[in-house]
């Protein structure tokens, strides 16, 4: 079982994100455990306070370092991550590294920021989830669980499902389509309804590289591709450029 500790001045954001999909599922099936802990059980102060003026001035409010510290204290599980937009940008392949992990802690990050004390002596590692800033971490934290969560065995109906998304091995995924087969003088590519698992195969490769070229061509840096692949993407540029002339 992978447990998951969030540490959050706001518990019942999570209620609903328990009750849905593969989270929900997850939890059935005792895949995952997660434990949401109110920070503001933690602090000293009789109004649970947990943020004060920032020292030099400015504006916002910052997290104070005791209620955290105590916090982490009494709950810590494995690392501790604190989601900020500070952080390296999350990734596929961060969250198939954290999946491996038995037991982790997210800290969210509120206000104006946090005691750099805290970050300093307390967190482990700080991620983000984009370069756009939210007003704190219980979005980024729902984000990354979920994200781990249907990489576990048994909590996704299909591991080539899993396999074969956008990211998973460093590229993009390739359209899909469904019935009908027609619509709006728009037809499902033919391969597709060949029965040739081989060629469906390779129109796929093909497909997910090229929408990587089209769409993210720094990914395509970062994957070793095979000569195959080399094929295939030339044989993919020659197509649009074809359609481009019909």
């Amino acid at each position: 079982m992978n447990q998951f500790n969030i540490i959050t001045i706001y518990p019942k954001f999570f209620e609903s994100f328990f009750e849905h999909g593969l989270i929900k599922k997850a939890i059935g099936i005792r895949a995952i455990s997660i434990n949401v802990i109110d920070l503001r059980l933690y602090t000293k102060d009789k109004h649970q306070r947990i943020d004060f003026k920032t020292y030099g001035g400015g504006p916002g409010m910052v997290v104070q370092y005791q209620p955290v510290r105590d916090c982490l204290d009494a709950n810590k599980i494995g690392k501790c991550y604190l989601l900020s937009p500070q952080g390296k940008t999350l990734s596929q392949k961060k969250l198939i590294d954290i999946s491996k992990e038995e037991a982790v802690t997210f800290l969210c990050g509120r206000y104006e920021g946090l005691d750099q004390r805290i970050i300093d002596n307390l967190v482990d590692e700080e991620i983000s989830i984009g370069d756009y800033v939210l007003s704190g971490g219980e979005m980024p934290a729902a984000t990354i669980i979920e994200g781990i969560t249907r990489l576990l065995p048994g909590v996704a109906d299909s591991i080539d499902s899993i396999i074969n998304d956008s990211f998973y091995n460093g590229i993009l995924d390739h359209p899909h389509y469904t019935k009908p087969e027609q619509i709006d003088n728009k037809a499902v590519p033919k391969v597709l309804l060949s029965g040739n698992h081989q060629d469906i195969a390779s129109w796929r490769r093909k497909q997910s590289l090229g929408v990587t070229l089209l769409r993210r061509p720094e990914l395509l840096k970062n994957v070793k591709l095979t000569k195959e692949d080399d094929r295939l993407l030339q044989e993919f540029i020659a197509d649009s450029k074809q359609e481009e002339n019909e």
